[in-house]
């Protein structure tokens, strides 16, 4: 069974950081490519961000590029997105996902605020 657990989302401040964190099990990670996306109400679900299965080749969103991060730790089975200058238009529920399995994490809520 394919399980995603996100952590690490939280209040912070306009320019501030977070770390997101997806732990997940069930599948063998290393092989398969990982996703971040991200949901504010009454909108779609946003592709934010990819990883290939041996990290070497990312993507980003044009709305992220330059200061959120994807990387993976394929001995901890963990995605990692790490967000830095964050603005007040970054606030969503960030979501984890296997893309081969159409899997979901519970998700993560980002609220930047001052």
């Amino acid at each position: 069974q394919v399980q995603l657990v996100e952590s690490g989302g939280g209040l912070v401040q306009p320019g501030g950081s977070l770390r997101l964190t997806c732990v997940a099990s069930g599948f063998r990670f290393r092989d398969y490519i990982m996703k971040w996306y991200r949901q504010t109400p009454g909108n779609e679900r946003e592709l934010v961000a990819g990883i290939s299965s041996l990290g070497g080749v990312t993507n980003y969103a044009d709305s992220v590029k330059g200061r959120f991060t994807i990387f993976r730790d394929n001995v901890k089975n963990t995605v990692y997105l790490q967000m830095n200058s964050l603005k007040p238009e970054d606030t969503a529920v960030y979501y984890c996902n296997a893309p081969n399995f159409g899997s979901w994490g519970q998700g993560t809520q980002v609220t930047v605020s001052s």
